[in-house]
């Protein structure tokens, strides 16, 4: 088998997922939300809902406002597995609240670890934009909210490590063959010293379940917005190459391509499938599209990373499910998409 050409360099939907920026903000008013009573937490949670819902941005009134103690366990897992929120901000939900765009690209959450974090997503390599946006509602909630700001150190957090622009830019990465190839460990402790942190699919302290990481900036002090961005890029631009070229190593192992082929006749032919097992089997499917064996559209393998999630698929379905019916349902949701997609007739493994 021919290994697949990357003709066009600007492209690496193959490798990069999405985009995430995200910025720590606090009133210079209040402490910060460690030291908050429920009362304060209140207060703070309906300052902020009035800065943005009545602003004068032309996109207040395409936000809604969630009381996140009003929510179901599985409503608000749901919205971490959606990367719409982090963990912690969860872990005790009273006192907080979340302002959520309509096409979910924009999530403001209030009184997790800093009063405010404004996060953008934007699927593929989109570090720019998504920074001018999440740039543009920071300037305007500034202008009504009185961030936190010293001249020496920059935006004031709550953990030391936010300090400076307050700024985490990360990327969701796919990397498959550089997890097979074993390097992984290796590469985390290299990108460390470069001031790059690479984590699971959820972030600190999660696993990278199908081959899915998350490469993000350290450094927030002494430093610009601009120049963490361009880092993060020039070193998710060396991990594309180097995916790639693994990739290219990997692609006459019949062993992998007996894993993919095997990955994609199981998911569409399984009546029951877990969770862990199909993050596995669409990994190694995403896999082959990547190296041209299949013509599957990525956006829908990118949207079955979520959906299959047990919180979303219960939120989905609008009821709670056993184990097993979540299998059930999960195995039908994933074969209905790819029984869609065909295995084109020139793609075949030479002797």
């Amino acid at each position: 088998m021919t290994a697949k050409k990357y003709t066009d360099q600007k492209d690496v939907s193959d490798v990069v997922i999405s985009t995430r920026i995200r910025f720590a903000r606090n009133l210079r008013e209040y402490p910060f939300p460690c030291r908050l009573s429920d009362e304060k937490k209140r207060r703070v949670a309906s300052i902020v809902k009035e800065a943005v819902l009545e602003g004068h941005s032309a996109i207040s009134d395409r936000f809604r406002y969630i009381q996140m103690s009003e929510l179901t366990q599985e409503e608000a897992v749901s919205l971490v597995e959606r990367h719409l929120v982090s963990p912690e901000f969860i872990s005790d939900r009273q006192g907080r609240g979340l302002l959520l765009l309509d096409d979910e690209s924009v999530s403001i959450m209030i009184n997790e670890e800093d009063h405010v974090r404004i996060q953008v997503i934007q699927s593929g390599m989109k570090l720019e934009d998504a920074f001018s946006l999440a740039d543009k509602i920071d300037t305007l909630l500034d202008e009504r909210l009185n961030f936190a700001f010293n001249e020496k150190l920059g935006y004031l957090t709550q953990c030391p490590t936010n300090i400076g622009t307050g700024m985490r830019a990360s990327l969701m990465l796919h990397l498959p063959a550089l997890q097979e190839s074993g390097v992984m460990g290796k590469l985390a402790g290299s990108l460390s010293k470069l001031g790059i942190v690479i984590r699971g699919m959820y972030g600190e302290g999660s696993e990278p379940y199908g081959a899915v990481y998350q490469l993000s900036n350290q450094v927030t002090l002494g430093i610009t917005e601009q120049e963490a961005i361009k880092n993060l890029r020039d070193i998710a631009m060396q991990l594309v190459a180097q995916e790639r070229n693994a990739r290219e190593k990997l692609s006459e192992n019949i062993n992998i391509l007996d894993d993919i082929f095997r990955s994609y006749g199981i998911l569409l032919y399984a009546k029951l499938v877990s969770n862990s097992e199909c993050m596995k089997l669409l990994s190694n499917i995403r896999f082959g599209v990547e190296m041209g064996l299949f013509e599957i559209d990525l956006d829908i393998l990118n949207r079955l990373l979520i959906e299959i999630q047990p919180a979303t698929l219960m939120k989905n379905v609008g009821k709670k499910l056993t184990p097993a019916e979540r299998d059930h349902i999960r195995a039908e949701l994933v074969r209905t998409a790819l029984s869609q997609k065909k295995i084109p007739a020139n793609r075949r493994l030479e002797n």
